[in-house]
């Protein structure tokens, strides 16, 4: 399961809608508390894809580690990324499984449709290995306010 607070989830489908018609992307610092990662802040990444930024995202590893910094400083972890697919379901992809590497990690996915977010999904990677991994859906529970 993945809690957001309600606050971050219009965050973070806002990106959707201001980045459109490319992927937006970002890091969701948080703790993971008996099988549930509970977010308490989105971090907004730059999409560094220059070749198909409208059906591709990557995160520039400074930005990443960056993010990681920042949050062990208030005692947080990287528990999830998100981006958005334009004018595409709220659906991993093929090359979103292929690009996902955080085992235990929500991976989050909001379609805007004609620059307006419509639906959003939680997908948590699971397994032992690279080998063994998979995508799981993952039921989104929305917080009240921030921690």
């Amino acid at each position: 399961m993945l809690q957001l607070p309600q606050e971050t989830y219009n965050e973070l489908r806002a990106h959707g809608e201001e980045t459109y018609p490319n992927e937006c992307c970002g890091i969701l610092l948080g703790r993971a508390q008996d099988g549930v990662n509970v977010v308490e802040q989105a971090v907004r990444a730059g999409n560094t894809r220059t070749d198909s930024a409208h059906n591709r995202y990557q995160i520039a590893p400074q930005e990443i580690i960056r993010a990681q910094r920042e949050g062990r400083e208030r005692g947080l972890d990287i528990v999830g990324f998100y981006h958005s697919h334009p004018d595409h379901p709220a659906q991993w992809s093929a090359t979103d499984f292929a690009e996902a590497h955080w085992l235990g990690c929500s991976y989050v996915i909001t379609a805007v449709v004609k620059a307006r977010a419509t639906l959003t999904n939680s997908f948590r990677l699971e397994g032992t290995s690279e080998e063994e991994k998979q995508f799981s859906p993952e039921p989104i529970t929305l917080l009240p306010h921030l921690y």
